[in-house]
Order: structure tokens, then sequence, then C-alpha cells
């Protein structure tokens, strides 16, 4: 009679408690997917519109000046161009991205973004070296003492602004990470078949 009363326990108080967590997990868990989606298109909207605003300040004074200026302008446009392209990219990517993902999907797409981040900051390091090298570079007299002077503070400029752009945006991808931490206690790593892998704990 009691382990009876014990299986009735469980079937009207704990599984009907367990599935409440489950499914109360799968809504936290969209809601966490539908902000770092938020954080994406918030990111790749200021990097569009910081690189339409370089074309069209560029190709108006590019006009109207010249020399070092000039060509700092011309390679502020060029530059843009492809930073236009990739926050367009990485908008659609944004808008398309699914909420509905379950935790190790997450988990892999949030780490994923992180890392690119970090390795984005790292090249935006380069780049910001490299426009020092040209900047430096410009002072022999056998060179074009314009244009590289002019692209390298450009790639300066340009490499200082990624590097804040994309130090931040990982820092919102990663704060919102950990607000969230709960919903990742139960992920571990561990040797699966094929290597080293993630896996879920229930």
């Amino acid at each position: 009679m009691k382990k009876i009363k014990f299986l009735l326990f469980l079937g009207f108080f704990a599984i009907p408690g367990s599935l409440l967590w489950a499914q109360n997990a799968g809504l936290d868990l969209a809601n966490f997917n539908q902000k770092r989606l938020q954080i994406s298109k918030a990111g790749m909207i200021t990097l569009g519109s910081w690189a339409l605003g370089n074309m069209l300040l560029g190709g108006i004074m590019r006009t109207r000046t010249e020399g070092v200026t000039q060509r700092f302008h011309e390679m502020n446009i060029y530059w843009n161009a492809v930073n236009l392209g990739l926050a367009g990219f990485g908008l659609y990517a944004a808008l398309r991205g699914q909420s509905d993902l379950g935790v190790l999907a997450t988990w892999q797409e949030q780490a994923a973004t992180e890392k690119i981040l970090l390795f984005n900051a790292g090249l935006d390091v380069g780049y910001i070296l490299g426009g020092l090298y040209l900047t430096e570079r410009s002072r022999r007299p056998e060179v074009r003492q314009a244009t590289l002077k002019g692209f390298g503070r450009s790639l300066m400029l340009q490499g200082a602004f990624l590097l804040v752009f994309d130090v931040s945006l990982y820092l919102a991808h990663h704060q919102h990470l950990k607000n969230s931490r709960p919903l990742f206690e139960n992920l571990q790593l561990g040797m699966m078949e094929g290597g080293l892998g993630m896996r879920y704990q229930f």
C-alpha cells in the first residue's frame, strides 16, 4: 500500500513537477537566445551605421581635399565598404537566428560568437599596428608619402573603432551569459565518441 501511495505521489507531483521545470527551462532558454540575437542585431546595426557614415563623409571629403587627407578619406571608403558587407551579413544571420535551440546548441552558438569576437579583436590590434607601420614608412623620401600616411591614419582609426566595437560586443554577450549561468550548470566537458565534447547531465 505504501508503495502504491509513493507511486501515486510520483505521478501527481514529481513527474508533473519535472515537466514543469523542463518547460520553464525551455522558456528561459528561448529568452536567452532572443536576447543573444538582439545583442548581435544591435551590434551589426552599429557597425553598419559606422560604415555608412564613413562612406558618405569620405565620398564628400574625397572631392574637397587633397594629399594626405584625401587618401585618408579614400581608404575609409574602401575599408567601410567591407564593413558594410559584413554588417549586412551579420544582421541577416541574426534576423534568421533561431531562439528555440537546445542547451548544447545554444552553448555552442554563444561560445562561437565570443571566440569570433575575441579573434576579431586580435585582428583589430593588427590593423592599428599596420597603420602605424604605414605612417612610419611614409617618412621615407622614395615612397608615395601622401598615400601611405593617409592610408595609415585610416587604418589606425578603423582599427581603433573595431577594437572598441568587438570588445564591447564581446563584453555584452559575455555579461548576458554570466547573468544566465543557471541555464548551463549541468553542461559538462568530457570525452565523447570522436573526441572532446560537451554533454548535458539531467
